[in-house]
């Protein structure tokens, strides 16, 4: 039975792909930051839609608190992940973080320590995951795919340092699909504006004005990319790529 790691994955588009991975029949290790309260009831709510045998109950399904932002806690949660299932088939990187400054001054997009944290957590997080995933992922010949944005391809986000920091990401993805090939694929997905709990501090005139440039009229649903999260998990010949999941903002 394959084993999906899937970071961040206790809310939002982590745990749609964490509930579409388990009606697909992967057995899942949850991340989560600081709330074990979510992460626990998301495990709970898994056995019941899943499509492996139920006997198996609860113990398909584990939550795994680590601070992606550590190296030391994402060599662990690696570390971990194996010792319970003794495999890994997919790791959905797909821990971020970004505070809203909005693109319009220079002034409002240069705090240090900003840039210094979404850098480590837009960017060397997902290398620290791959390097410490990256034998057990040649065991299985694996998946690794990481969660970017339409704000690296675009000049449209919640600050300067997370657009240039997404786009750092999607050119790292793809020097690790040519670092770990031929036995590893690694892809990202570029989402845009998803209704969840990070945009909470956009200004309403900001949520507007995207979804009036979107040709669809819409904003994407989670559960759209977490599709697009599975085809990258179940696709043996996609590497190197960054899809764009965005009601066709970026057009």
């Amino acid at each position: 039975m394959s084993v999906a790691l899937i970071t961040a994955g206790s809310a939002g588009l982590g745990a749609a792909t964490v509930r579409l991975f388990a009606k697909n029949g992967f057995r899942i290790i949850v991340n989560y930051a600081n709330n074990d309260q979510r992460a626990n009831k998301l495990i709970e709510e898994l056995p019941a839609i899943s499509t492996l045998p139920q006997d198996g109950g609860r113990s398909n399904f584990i939550a795994i608190k680590a601070d992606l932002g550590n190296r030391d806690d994402v060599n662990r949660l690696v570390r971990e992940s194996i010792d319970k299932f003794g495999r890994l088939d997919v790791v959905f990187s797909n821990g971020g973080w970004t505070r809203y400054r909005g693109m319009d001054s220079i002034d409002d997009n240069a705090y240090e320590e900003e840039w210094d944290r979404s850098f480590n957590m837009n960017v060397k997080s997902h290398l620290w995951l791959m390097q410490a995933a990256k034998k057990h992922l040649d065991e299985t010949e694996g998946a690794f795919i990481t969660t970017a944005s339409t704000a690296g391809i675009s000049i449209s986000a919640s600050s300067l340092a997370y657009a240039v920091t997404k786009a750092a990401q999607i050119h790292l993805a793809k020097a690790l699909a040519s670092m770990a090939a031929p036995k590893i694929r690694v892809n990202s997905v570029s989402p845009g504006l998803l209704m969840t709990e990070w945009i909470d501090d956009f200004p309403k005139e900001s949520k507007e004005t995207h979804l009036q440039k979107t040709k669809l009229k819409r904003f994407v649903a989670v559960e759209d990319v977490a599709e697009q999260v599975l085809t990258f998990a179940r696709n043996k010949s996609m590497t190197g790529l960054n899809v764009v999941v965005d009601a066709g903002f970026t057009l």
